[in-house]
Formats: C-alpha cells, sequence, structure tokens
C-alpha cells in the first residue's frame, strides 16, 4: 500500500483554514497568556500574541476585485531569482508557484505538483503534475522541467538546496506528468524540500528550461516561471515591477494586475512609509514594526512567533567563544528584562530554546538547561578565562538597523568586565560579506521555523546552510538524520527533542526571542496568504478599492 503524504485540494485548504489557524494561534495565546488574537496595541505590555499568523479568512473576506498594483516594502535589496543562490528575494514565489506547499499544521499540500507518494518506506517517490501548465513564456510546465531544475541543485554545491538533492541517486521523467526520485536512502521527509521557502532551500520553485538555455548564467535577472506574475522591470535599489502572466495555470488568478517592489532596508524608513500609506504591505522584521502596526486601526498585521527566532551566532572557530565558559558568560550577563523594556516595547516573546513551549518537540527539560540570568556568576566565568591566558574582550557585528541592540549588549557586557566593539553593516553587505563567510566572533541572525524538516539541520546540524558558527555535534547529527527518514511520528518528535536537550547542554547561540518576521498591510489589502517566514503566495491578493 502507498504511504501518502498529507496532501490535500487546494480547495479544502481554504474550507478548513480558519479552523487551523485559530487553534494554532490559540494555542500560542494560552502559552503566552495573552488575550484574543484579534487585538492588540502598543500600550500593552507581554509578548506580542499571534495575529492571523498565516494570512487572512480567503473565505469570509468577500469576493475579490481584479485589478491594481500592489506596492510592497521589503526590508533589503533582492540579490537574485535563482533558486540555486542563497538570498532572501520577497518577489521569488511571484514568479515561480512552488512544487508543494506547507499548511498551516505542517502537512504537505499539493500545488503545481498534484501528489507525491512513497510505496517503498521513502526510498522511491513519484510526483504527479498539474496537466496544462506552462510556463509564462509558453512553454509546458513537464517533468523533464522538474528534472533539470533538481539537477541544477544537484550540480551546485552552493546552492541552498543542494544538501536535499544530493539525497537524490536518480531522478526520472517517466511521462510528462510524472517525476519518479530515487535516493540514496529512506527519507520519509522529502516531500518538504519541494515546499519550502528559497532562504531555505527549495527544489520547488521550478524555472523553464527554455530560458535557462536562453539566459545561461544571466537567469537570475531574467527569471520565467510558472507564477502569477512576470518581471518586467529592475532598477536595483529603487524598484522592481511585476505584471498579472496571462497564461497563470489557476484560472481567473491572480487578481491584481501588477506588483512593485520598493527596497527599504532602513526600519524607520520601512515604518514610516507603512503609516503614511506610501506603500500597501511591508515585510516587517522587528519588533517596534510589529507594536506600532498593532496601535494603527488602518493597518493589518499578520504575525506568529513560531519556532527558532532571533538569536546571537557564537563562531565556534574563534576564541573566545570556542569556549564554552565563555558562551555561559556572554549568556549569563544578558538581562532579558532589561532588554524587553529598553528595545522591545516591554513585549519581548522571549525564547531560550529552539521550539516554542507550544511545539510537540520541545521539552521543559531544555529550557531547564538555559543558564539563568546572573552577571555574578557570569564575571566568575570571565576571570577565569583570562586567569588561563585568553582575551575575553570581542567585536560585535550586526546590522545598522540594530545599533541600539549592539549598544545594550556592549553594556551588559561591560558589567561583567568585557569590551565589545561593534561593527554595523547594511543588510546585504551583512548577510553575505558577515555571517554567510563566517567572519565575526559573535552576530545577531533571524532564523524562523516552518517546519523542522529540514530547518533544524539547517540551522545547528554540521554544515548546515544556516549554520554560520559553525556549530557541530555528532550526536545532533544523529538525530537529526534519523527524524528525517523515519515515519514513525513518535520517534521523529523523540529526535528533535532530544536535538533541543543537546543544542542547549552546549550553548550553540544566544536564544533572544522568537521571530518578528510579519506582514503588515491597509485594510483595504484581502487574501493574504502567507508562511510564518513572510514568504507570500501571490495569486490570492486583491485590493478591496
Amino acid at each position: 500500500m502507498q504511504q501518502r503524504t498529507g496532501l490535500r485540494t487546494a480547495g479544502r485548504r481554504r474550507a478548513r483554514r480558519a479552523g487551523v489557524v485559530a487553534a494554532v494561534a490559540a494555542v500560542l495565546l494560552v502559552v503566552t497568556g495573552c488575550g484574543s488574537a484579534g487585538g492588540g496595541s502598543a500600550g500593552g505590555s507581554g509578548p506580542i500574541k499571534a495575529i492571523d499568523p498565516y494570512g487572512g479568512n480567503l473565505a469570509e473576506e468577500g469576493t475579490p476585485k481584479h485589478g491594481g498594483t500592489l506596492i510592497l516594502g521589503a526590508d533589503r535589496e533582492a540579490v537574485t531569482f535563482d533558486p540555486t543562490v542563497q538570498n532572501t528575494n520577497m518577489a521569488q514565489n511571484a514568479v515561480f508557484d512552488s512544487l508543494l506547499k506547507l499548511s498551516p499544521d505542517g502537512k504537505i499540500e499539493p500545488f503545481i505538483a498534484r501528489s507525491m507518494t512513497t510505496s517503498d518506506g521513502g526510498t522511491t517517490w513519484t510526483m504527479t503534475l498539474t496537466p496544462g501548465v506552462t510556463f509564462s513564456d509558453g512553454t509546458a510546465f513537464d517533468a523533464n522541467a522538474v528534472v533539470v531544475n533538481t539537477q541544477r541543485h544537484i550540480d551546485k554545491a552552493t546552492s541552498p538546496a543542494h544538501q536535499y538533492a544530493a539525497m537524490i541517486a536518480s531522478m526520472t521523467a517517466v511521462d510528462p506528468l510524472t517525476v519518479r526520485f530515487t535516493l540514496r536512502s529512506p527519507l520519509a521527509s522529502f516531500p518538504i524540500v519541494f515546499a519550502q521557502s528559497g532562504f531555505s532551500g527549495t527544489l520547488g520553485m521550478i524555472i523553464s528550461p527554455a530560458a535557462l538555455q536562453k539566459y545561461g548564467k544571466d537567469i537570475g535577472t531574467h527569471p520565467v516561471g510558472a507564477g502569477p506574475f512576470t518581471l518586467t522591470s529592475w532598477v536595483r535599489d529603487s524598484k522592481m515591477t511585476l505584471a498579472r502572466n496571462p497564461h497563470y495555470w489557476q484560472q481567473g488568478m491572480p487578481y491584481l494586475d501588477g506588483l512593485e517592489f520598493r527596497p527599504l532596508p532602513d526600519t524607520d524608513t520601512r515604518t514610516a512609509s507603512t503609516q503614511n500609506g506610501d506603500i500597501d504591505l511591508a515585510f516587517a522584521a522587528y519588533n517596534q514594526e510589529i507594536v506600532r502596526g498593532l496601535d494603527n486601526p488602518q493597518l493589518q498585521v499578520y504575525y506568529g512567533p513560531g519556532n527558532s527566532g532571533e538569536y546571537l551566532f557564537f563562531n565556534f572557530t574563534k576564541a573566545p567563544f570556542d569556549d564554552r565558559g565563555m558562551r555561559e558568560a556572554v549568556i549569563r550577563a544578558m538581562d532579558m528584562k532589561a532588554l524587553s523594556a529598553s528595545q522591545y516595547n516591554n513585549r519581548l516573546t522571549t525564547a531560550n530554546s529552539l521550539f516554542d513551549t507550544s511545539s510537540p518537540f520541545h521539552t521543559q527539560g531544555a529550557s531547564g538547561e538555559w543558564p539563568a540570568y546572573d552577571p555574578g556568576r557570569a564575571k566568575q566565568l570571565v576571570d577565569a578565562y583570562r586567569a588561563e591566558g585568553g582575551n575575553p574582550d570581542f567585536t560585535f557585528k550586526t546590522t545598522t538597523s540594530r545599533q541600539p541592540f549592539a549598544e545594550f549588549v556592549q553594556a551588559q557586557m561591560a558589567a561583567i568586565g568585557i569590551t565589545v566593539t561593534v561593527q554595523t553593516y547594511d543588510l546585504a553587505q551583512y548577510s553575505s560579506a558577515v555571517v554567510q563567510s563566517g567572519d565575526f566572533q559573535l552576530s545577531t541572525t533571524v532564523a524562523p521555523l516552518d517546519n523542522p524538516f529540514p530547518g533544524v539541520q539547517r540551522i545547528v546540524g554540521t554544515g548546515g546552510s544556516g549554520n554560520f558558527g559553525r556549530y557541530s555535534n555528532p550526536d545532533v547529527d544523529t538525530w537529526l538524520a534519523d527524524a528525517a527518514v523515519t515515519g514513525d511520528d513518535a520517534q521523529r518528535t523523540k529526535d528533535y527533542q532530544q536535538v533541543e536537550d543537546q543544542v542547549n547542554k552546549d550553548l550553540a547561540v544566544v536564544w533572544i526571542s522568537r521571530a518578528y518576521l510579519a506582514t503588515i498591510t491597509k485594510k483595504d489589502v484581502k487574501g493574504i496568504d502567507r508562511y510564518l517566514s513572510r514568504d507570500m503566495f501571490y495569486a490570492t491578493t486583491w485590493l478591496d478599492r
């Protein structure tokens, strides 16, 4: 008998979406002790609660209207549309519809791929595609296109999805609508890699093979997909425009005529543009953006804390953080209550573990492993390190938007005898020159998890594409591998719980907060369909004007 992977039709997904979102939000609210899921204001206190985390209730927002251009403010300039290149590009999903999607409850749903099944426990997978789909250049979206694109990730070791593609031993276009993948070993979670965001690494974004042949290495600025929109112009650091795809495979969609993306990396500028109505939608990244959005009755906030979140990376390959005692000293020196008051409007959604307390993968034991705020003990550890000949002083690198946070860290460390030098960078430079290159001792990051596989491996697995601090533990790697392979839900849960415990024992990172990756819109923007990571599906979006 074939093992199904939880695929449902898009229609059933929309019908049940409200209930799923309400249930997820309710769990988060009980845990955090907050009020209802629909309100909130900047004058409140305590953690920011989940608010329509996966988007609007599409069935209750009314009949969609056609027309109009949506203006979107992004927190950085995109690097490329090429899925084999690591970057954050919020327009990618507008050009490339994913093969599969993740539902709010973590199941795999059909999209361009109608189904994905295995008959042998996860070694051989068969994917069937929706008939009649074409790329925006008019060529067929077929099994060969899936094979060609997947091979690009196999061939390119730097692709964020290379590690998943490398699991494939062989693949065959059985017929125009069927692809068969044979893996090197069983992998029950394999379909997930066709549903992820581009930043996380995905095999689900498919480029027209004809366009690949035509544009070659320039495909990143000439993308051709089967998504709801096509790229029409791109003036870097100014704006990017996209137009409705007349060949789009979902009948009657998209509703909008176009999209206009504006890079607004400065948080204050992005917030001001949201508040004064210069943009229709903002991809928010920071606590203060959400708080201000909640306090403005003209705006709608979509947000869910999720797992992982904001944290500091230790560089395990450089002193002083190759020493566990120094990692513990930094953690014990951080006063989270003071941080919440000074940097987070008294609304810090504190984190002390990989998974949120509402997650089945979280254990109280992991939280118990986390060092409590204790500056006296922190100073003892610093003094001991110095007495042994070590230099506890370090450079803290972050983005220009995090300057106040950096100064807070600087002051906290000074109190225990550590001198911190702060260096800030614009977001694009920081991503490439600092974090991805490993040129730091301590740095900041935000990494939400839509799904444990392969997100956790990416963050704490040896060689993970987001493991910028080079943390490594063979036991963690073993548990992660088993969690990916097993089809037993109970065993998978146990594996991730063990990972969480060990990561906290090793003090792999400094947990700060759950993520503040939100989507903030004008009230007349409807049909929002999003992941917690802010990645959107634009076909359903419309303007009630």
